[in-house]
């Protein structure tokens, strides 16, 4: 039962409007929660790649129903996660085109084209793989992410991150990533379009030593709707190298055709 002072003190309360301040820790644990999504994806980024300047090839074998295998050949240069230059070694038809991007504008320089051409990350570069999977490696820069849940998958734990694209010019909307809670080591990621659709599935395999660090030498991307479709991506030859600023210009991409 309540005493005559705490019930003329509920009245003077309620009838005087003057408000009740209830604390909450709510916001607090979200910002916390925040802070462990964008402590994971940082650690994982720097599993995928060095986060000083590097220079790495790539070879992409696209295959699906009823079409035959395709290869392409791209030598990767990348500098502080904000500038890289994707040069195409194969096929022999393609080679000289050159990919630049700085920090989410990304430009496409024809061997037989006067000006460079405008292009946006998602566009396709070849099968299941977009411009931005290869001109673009930075995720805890191009998304918020959120711990969702956590994953038990062949005995080992995975924390499951929603990633939401923090505008339209990156090259997904939505990323659902599994990242090894023991390792920080990518296992797989989920691509989702404005839409809500699905597009592809990637997996991160055989992890070797580059570099100075355990690093994932093959990528398959799968299509969400074409049943058999993937592409395929081998990373060779990984080598962290000293890029000048100045290759990361407009009016240097001539001298890598």
């Amino acid at each position: 039962m309540l005493n005559t002072w705490a019930r003329a003190i509920i009245y003077f309360v309620l009838y005087a409007g003057i408000p009740i301040i209830i604390p909450t820790l709510y916001p607090v644990a979200n910002a916390a929660e925040d802070d462990v999504g964008k402590a994971i994806v940082e650690k994982a980024d720097r599993i995928r790649f060095p986060q000083s300047g590097y220079q790495v090839n790539v070879r992409i074998t696209t295959t699906g129903p009823g079409r035959e295998a395709e290869v392409r050949e791209y030598e990767i240069l990348s500098k502080g996660n904000d500038r890289t230059i994707v040069r195409t070694l194969a096929p022999a038809s393609d080679k000289g085109q050159v990919l630049l991007m700085r920090d989410r504008d990304l430009w496409v320089f024809m061997p037989n084209i006067s000006q460079p051409i405008r292009l946006s990350a998602a566009q396709k570069l070849t099968g299941q793989v977009a411009n931005g999977d290869l001109a673009r490696a930075n995720l805890s820069g191009d998304y918020t992410p959120t711990v969702l849940r956590t994953d038990a998958i062949e005995g080992e734990n995975y924390a499951v991150l929603e990633l939401k694209a923090v505008d339209r010019s990156v090259t997904y909307d939505k990323v659902l990533y599994w990242v090894n809670k023991n390792n920080d080591r990518p296992y797989k990621a989920e691509f989702y379009a404005l839409s809500g659709r699905l597009l592809k599935t990637c997996r991160y395999l055989n992890y070797k030593e580059a570099a100075g660090a355990l690093r994932p030498s093959r990528l398959i991307m799968e299509d969400a709707l074409i049943e058999g479709a993937k592409s395929t991506l081998d990373y060779a030859e990984l080598r962290v190298k000293d890029l000048p600023d100045k290759m990361f210009a407009k009016d240097y991409m001539k001298r890598l055709q």
